[in-house]
Parts: C-alpha cells; structure tokens; sequence
C-alpha cells in the first residue's frame, strides 16, 4: 500500500499518531496508549491481517531510550506498514501487549522482553524464551558488552559436563575469525573457543 492509498480517516480517528519517516513502507509514530486501539485499526479496516515482526530498539543516550517497531502485512494489498511506539519510561520500559489481537505476538514479545527488558503489560505468560530465569541482563542494550557479563551458570548438569563448580557464561563463543585463505567454505569466519562442538564420552550406565 502506498502513501496516497492511506485514507484521510487515519488522521481523523487517531490525531495522536504522526507520520514517521520512511524509505521502504508507510510508517508511523503511535504513543503507546492508542497503541492497541491503532493497530486493531490497522487489522480489521486497512487489511493488515498479518503481524509479521515485533522488536525493540535502544537508541542509548536518547530519551525516551527504547521503542518497539511493529510491521505488518496485508495479504490482500500485498503491502506492508511500520509503527513505532516509545516506552514512556527509560527505567522501566512498557507498552501494551497486542497478544490479544495476534496470538503469534506472544513469542515476539517475548523475546524482545527477554533481550531488550521492556514488558508488555497485559501479556498472558512474560517470561524470558531465550536466556535462563533469573538472569539479570538484557543483551541487546546498547550497555551490555559484546563479551557479556561473567555470569554462573544455574544449570547443575552443565557445570558437572565441564568438570567445574562455576562456569562463566557465554560458555564458547568470539571473538569470531575469518581465514584470509582458502575456498569460502573454508573462510567461513569461526569462534576461536569451539570447545561445544566437542564430542563427549556417553557415561557408563
């Protein structure tokens, strides 16, 4: 869907969201309270049936620090559509939930809690999809290091396979190489510590 395909209507019914912006798609700036209300909207006037991604963005020294971008999908207009909304508080970003308008919205948001901290008020079950319970970081902030936090790992299993008590997490990882030489298979950039690709004795029984 086009620009000029976008019927006045939008402006009448919700003055609050602005045009954003955009080289690709139609895009636009919706505060989080007439979220829900917009994207329903979006759904069952304009044909947007298909929610297609949810994630959250940290612009760091900004404020408001974080924002969530939605797109959609029309599948009868075959277009898509982008709406950003800003998480009111940079301490304890939220906006609400859109589960209940797409069902498939619950593993987005999700993750994007999971990664980036900000909740979703109202989601059926917010837990963490990607790291352990009880981990303290977000790693997609803009102040999380890219070697990560030394952190001990909670899985007993997994630090007596190690032979150690403790286990700092990421357990294997970068940084990651490329050899200037070879067939592009062979360039393949790799971690330099592939201790998990190891094949392990099964124990006795």
């Amino acid at each position: 869907m086009t620009a000029a395909e976008f019927p006045p209507e939008v402006r009448e019914r919700f003055p609050e969201v602005s045009e954003r912006p955009s080289v690709d798609c139609k895009a636009f700036n919706c505060p989080p309270e007439r979220l829900p209300a917009f994207l329903q909207w979006l759904r069952d006037a304009l044909d947007f049936d298909l929610l297609t991604d949810i994630s959250g963005v940290d612009w760091n020294d900004a404020s408001p620090r974080f924002s969530v971008v939605y797109h959609l999908y029309s599948t009868r207009r075959h277009g898509y559509v982008r709406v950003v909304t800003d998480c009111p508080s940079d301490d304890e970003p939220a906006v609400p939930s859109v589960v209940p308008l797409w069902p498939g919205a619950n593993w987005h948001e999700r993750e994007t809690y999971d990664m980036f901290g900000i909740r979703f008020t109202g989601h059926p079950d917010l837990r963490r999809i990607l790291m352990w319970d009880g981990y303290e970081y977000y790693p997609l902030r803009k102040d999380f290091p890219l070697a990560g936090f030394e952190t001990d790992l909670p899985d007993a299993e997994v630090a007596a396979e190690t032979g150690a008590k403790v286990q700092a997490a990421p357990m294997a990882g970068g940084p990651f190489v490329a050899p200037t030489r070879g067939t592009m298979k062979e360039r393949e950039p790799r971690a330099k510590d592939e201790s998990w690709t190891e094949k392990k004795p099964k124990p006795r029984a």
